[in-house]
């Protein structure tokens, strides 16, 4: 059967209550500061910087976000028998929430809704860490050996997993439908999965609101509104 291979961003989420960081409106656009919250040497080196930035966990949308219809028809898709793999620039964990497998998910950049320890790597729920920040520790340590905890996802400044990276890069040469769907497409090395989808042979398709690098290799593109322009999109895949 036909392998169908999504590459998502933060546009497949804005749906959901989160907002992207690159676009029009996005985070880094209205407010150029917010960046240094999740630079990894401004992180290490100012107990400032990591004060403000669990006052942003703690107040994160990602934590009243539902999955919105485009994250409930990738589910579906892989419910109804196809072959779906997803990779994903997102932390939020909203294609899990959809119910798709775990296994089915890569999460180029980590995931929000883990900490871990930078030096010793323990990890738990980040609930767990936010109860104590919301409990009056501004900063909290790791309880095992004390060092600093972070957000387990991949900060700038940071590399991603090669473990994780070189899966992603399989699965885009194995795929025959290969979706970019809500990504500008400018962060690489993720963004250079579309172009290696379709030097593979696969079937580009682009569903982005603004125009991308990786449109002239596309077989389609969509700008419709991803959560309206996804679900019969791909129903018309499954058929």
């Amino acid at each position: 059967m036909t392998l169908v291979a999504l590459l998502t961003g933060a546009g497949i989420s804005t749906d959901s209550g989160i907002p992207d960081y690159r676009g029009p409106q996005g985070l880094w656009r209205r407010d150029p500061e917010a960046e240094k919250l999740v630079t990894y040497s401004y992180y290490m080196g100012d107990p400032e910087i990591r004060r403000r930035s669990w006052q942003m966990r703690l107040s994160s949308p990602t934590w009243r976000a539902e999955p919105n219809a485009a994250h409930r028809a990738v589910a579906e898709l892989e419910r109804a028998g196809t072959p779906v793999r997803v990779i994903t620039q997102n932390v939020d964990g909203l294609h899990q929430a959809a119910g798709l497998p775990a296994r089915k998910v890569l999460e180029l950049h980590g995931s929000s809704r883990t900490y871990v320890c930078v030096e010793c790597g323990a990890r738990g729920p980040m609930t767990d860490a936010l109860a104590r920040v919301e409990a009056g520790d501004p900063d909290p340590a790791c309880e095992v050996c004390g060092g600093i905890l972070k957000s387990a996802t991949v900060m700038f400044g940071q590399t991603l997993d090669p473990d994780v990276l070189a899966e992603a890069v399989a699965v885009a040469k194995a795929a025959e439908v290969f979706l970019a769907v809500g990504t500008s497409l400018q962060v690489q090395p993720a963004a250079s999965l579309a172009g290696t989808a379709a030097e593979n042979g696969a079937r580009l398709i682009v569903v982005n609101a603004e125009p991308t690098p990786y449109d002239a290799y596309a077989a389609e593109v969509v700008r419709e509104p991803i959560a309206e322009a996804l679900p019969p999109l791909l129903r018309d895949l499954s058929g």
